[in-house]
């Protein structure tokens, strides 16, 4: 498993090395200090995460993207989610009942179908993300943040500082993978830091077993998918561009290789065609788009609160690059090269990342990846 820093848990007194101050900076400050040992903890950190798993011992301390820790003495008992991913990973931990709000809440047909209800009975503080006071006022004793330093937007007064975190007796725990901004040069290639935020949110809650299981089934889905496209060479992954729709179409907003969705197509055996800009996302021009002649299209909309309005958003997209005079004589448009992928699956860290793998990689290398589920 690729380490990327040193941000990550101690459960009871062992110092555990997991994977994610990956930049330069990132909520909680500055990453330089946090990371100066990365290159000695790397080596022994797969070790460690893995032992970190083998029990509930508190406490467990956990390090956001700057390497400043927050100590966890026992399992929170109400705990408030950014948005339908955290929610989804929550209840598939079997932490649901703990759940008392969200932001960004899943709309219908989002969830799995065994996690449909009980993700229906979570209470929705936000449509988007939730208002400063409203989350303060929650009665939260742990806030699990996909968003990092997003603006807050709407004239909600900026989200909570850390200050006002502890004042409300809320924990802040950020998912790694999402909320880190890439920093540097290197691509994400691989699903090691949501795994990683996988184990992390287990040894705060008091799942680890179950988050072990779940890595493991993340891991078997996408071994299968590079062992099916082992022999596959660079000349065969076709270029991949992922056109985040709900971002507007006047410039579209280009994915980077700091982002989790790099990974995913990656993985998948494709070759993200602006994964050489830095960071996670970047504003590039319908021309860049041209210039990088995709041989596929990714839709990438986000889930719209049911299947027929979220199909009508995929025709949407699907119109838009057709009727667009920059993009209409795409070699992916004629041949309606598209994928119907939803972005919240692609580019949010989760657990269905490695099912978005299996359904890329079956579309786009039938003949490698017989099963794309």
């Amino acid at each position: 498993m690729r380490i990327r820093g040193v941000c990550g848990l101690v459960a009871a007194v062992a110092l555990l090395a997991a994977g994610c101050a990956s930049g330069p900076a990132g909520p909680g400050g500055d990453a330089k200090a946090a990371a100066g040992d990365a290159n000695a903890a790397a080596g022994g950190a797969k070790a460690a995460a893995v032992d970190a798993t083998a029990g509930a011992a508190y406490p467990v301390r956990v390090a956001d993207c700057a390497g400043k820790q927050t100590v966890f003495e026992a399992a929170p008992k109400r705990i408030v989610t950014s948005n339908a991913s955290a929610l989804e990973l929550l209840l598939e931990l079997g932490a649901g009942e703990r759940l008392i709000g969200t932001g960004f809440p899943p709309g219908a047909g989002y969830l799995p179908a065994e996690l449909a209800a009980r993700g229906a009975k979570v209470p929705v503080l936000g449509d988007m993300v939730i208002a400063k006071e409203k989350l303060l006022g929650s009665g939260a004793d742990l806030y699990i943040d996909t968003f990092g330093a997003m603006s807050m937007g709407g004239g909600m007064g900026g989200p909570p500082s850390e200050q006002e975190f502890t004042a409300a007796g809320i924990k802040h725990l950020y998912l790694l993978s999402t909320a880190c901004p890439a920093g540097g040069k290197a691509a994400r290639t691989d699903l090691a830091e949501v795994e990683q935020d996988v184990k992390r949110l287990g040894a705060v809650t008091g799942t680890l077993a179950r988050a072990d299981e779940l890595v493991a089934a993340m891991t078997a889905k996408t071994d299968r998918v590079t062992a099916a496209l082992a022999g596959l060479g660079a000349d065969r992954r076709p270029g991949y561009f992922f056109f985040d729709f709900d971002a507007g179409t006047k410039q579209p907003m280009a994915v980077c290789g700091g982002q989790v969705a790099n990974a995913v197509v990656t993985l998948a055996g494709a070759r993200n065609v602006f994964a050489g800009c830095e960071g996670d996302f970047k504003p590039v021009s319908w021309e860049d788009v041209v210039a990088a002649d995709p041989d596929w299209i990714q839709l990438g909309v986000r889930n719209r609160g049911s299947a027929e309005a979220t199909a009508r958003a995929f025709d949407e997209a699907e119109q838009f690059l057709r009727t667009n005079p920059a993009t209409r004589e795409l070699a992916a448009v004629r041949q309606g090269r598209f994928l119907r992928i939803g972005s919240e699956v692609t580019t949010i860290a989760g657990l269905r990342n490695a099912d978005t793998v299996q359904q890329i990689a079956h579309t786009l290398h039938p003949d490698l990846v017989k099963d794309g589920r």
